[in-house]
């Protein structure tokens, strides 16, 4: 379905859409709600790994900010791979590790708080979609593969 569209154009719609990912893992990590639900299309939905969905911008935003706010969390996010299916459209896959922490730890001088012991590896499987906005997520679903 790329075939009308140059390598170029194909080049920059998976640069868009990889950067998503990556500001994604970010504004979660910074606790950045707002800016995070703005990622999503209008109408996007986020499918939590427990398999609830959230629609829309203001359901992604409640669900996000009460979420406990002494929770550290760093997402490791990899093998972001993107298809891209049309000049409006592309799919992505990506694989993270997810450590976390509690806030109200002491930091262990310059290593900085101790992270808990259980880690995360889980997989996002995302529908990418361009919108007046510039390109955004139109479902993102996350799931846990593997713990520790």
């Amino acid at each position: 379905m790329t075939t009308s569209l140059t390598e170029m154009e194909i080049l920059a719609i998976e640069r868009a859409c990889e950067r998503l990912v990556l500001d994604w893992v970010d504004l979660n990590d910074r606790q950045d709600y707002e800016s995070l639900a703005a990622l999503f299309a209008a109408d996007g939905t986020m499918i939590r790994p427990n398999g609830d969905p959230l629609a829309g911008r203001a359901a992604i935003l409640k669900s996000y900010q009460s979420r406990p706010a002494g929770r550290i969390t760093r997402h490791i996010c990899t093998n972001i791979r993107i298809t891209v299916e049309s000049r409006d459209r592309a799919r992505g896959l990506s694989y993270a590790v997810v450590y976390s922490a509690n806030a109200g730890e002491p930091a262990e001088g310059h290593f900085g708080i101790k992270a808990e012991p259980r880690r995360l590896i889980g997989e996002f499987d995302d529908e990418f979609v361009r919108t007046l906005e510039g390109w955004r997520f139109s479902t993102r679903r996350a799931r846990f593969v593997m713990h520790t």
